[in-house]
């Protein structure tokens, strides 16, 4: 039998999880509060909802329009993501070289650079090629920007999958693509789930390039959250709100989805 796990562990595991919370049910909670009462000193628990706030950010702002850019722009840049890493995982994984651990970890590095330190040679390309405020410019940087954790994870999935499934196949007659598409994917599909599922939550929350690089034809719902910030200063109640109507899609659907993301995280962790 296995060793029964302490009680101080759970407990724990549930304070940490009310921390991590905490902030999203306040965010919720002042979407509901007037302005007055959303920087009341010390903040009101008992009050009078009001759905005003909603109200005024759908009169403001299309939603309609910022959650689809979101929807196609994460969708996209993922497909694309996983277009580019799948064959370049498939390499590194079954025909590795002496440098291919250094090549996983130069890709990694990459994530460490500032987005700022490159926006203003990627401003100027996108400008010229008629990319600025459009879905295609940010589903190509989104795409480029997380190329790195998507190989890095699937070439850990791929790792798990015997090599000698693939050699029967090849000795069948597959080709590359046939072993990638009928062999290696359906056997790796948890881990491309899982690495599928946090590419999308990674763009649907990138913040930086799509307020640099749209102005609001292609505007994500990160943009959205962002055009209730005003000269004369922050309206929380109203930022609440607009802020709980852009995180909702990607909090139901990781609830949703919480099972497969976890089996696909531990693929291959038991034997």
């Amino acid at each position: 039998m296995g060793q029964k796990t302490p009680v101080w562990v759970g407990v724990l595991g549930w304070l940490v999880a009310l921390l991590i919370f905490f902030p999203i049910f306040w965010t919720f909670l002042t979407s509901f509060k007037t302005e007055i009462e959303a920087v009341a000193t010390p903040p009101s628990i008992v009050f009078t909802p009001t759905i005003e706030n909603y109200a005024t950010v759908q009169r403001r702002a299309n939603y309609v329009r910022f959650a689809t850019n979101s929807i196609v722009i994460s969708i996209g840049a993922t497909a694309l993501g996983l277009a580019l890493a799948i064959p370049a995982a498939y390499a590194m994984a079954f025909f590795p070289t002496p440098r291919t651990r250094f090549t996983l970890l130069w890709m990694m590095s990459t994530k460490m650079l500032p987005p700022v330190g490159v926006l203003v040679p990627i401003y100027l390309l996108f400008r010229d090629l008629g990319l600025i405020d459009s879905r295609t410019g940010l589903i190509f940087v989104y795409a480029l920007m997380n190329l790195p954790i998507i190989v890095w994870m699937l070439f850990t999935f791929f790792k798990e999958v015997p090599a000698s499934i693939l050699e029967a196949g090849r000795i069948d007659g597959a080709d590359v693509w046939g072993e990638i598409r009928y062999i290696l994917v359906p056997l790796a599909i948890p881990g491309i789930v899982s690495t599928a599922l946090l590419s999308i939550i990674l763009c649907w929350n990138e913040a930086f390039w799509s307020l640099n690089l749209t102005t609001s034809r292609a505007a994500p719902l990160t943009a959205f959250i962002a055009s209730f910030s005003a000269p004369e200063g922050l309206f929380w109640a109203k930022l609440s709100a607009a802020s709980t109507m852009a995180i909702a899609p990607i909090l139901i659907l990781g609830w949703l989805s919480q099972r497969q993301l976890v089996r696909g995280l531990t693929f291959g962790a038991v034997k």
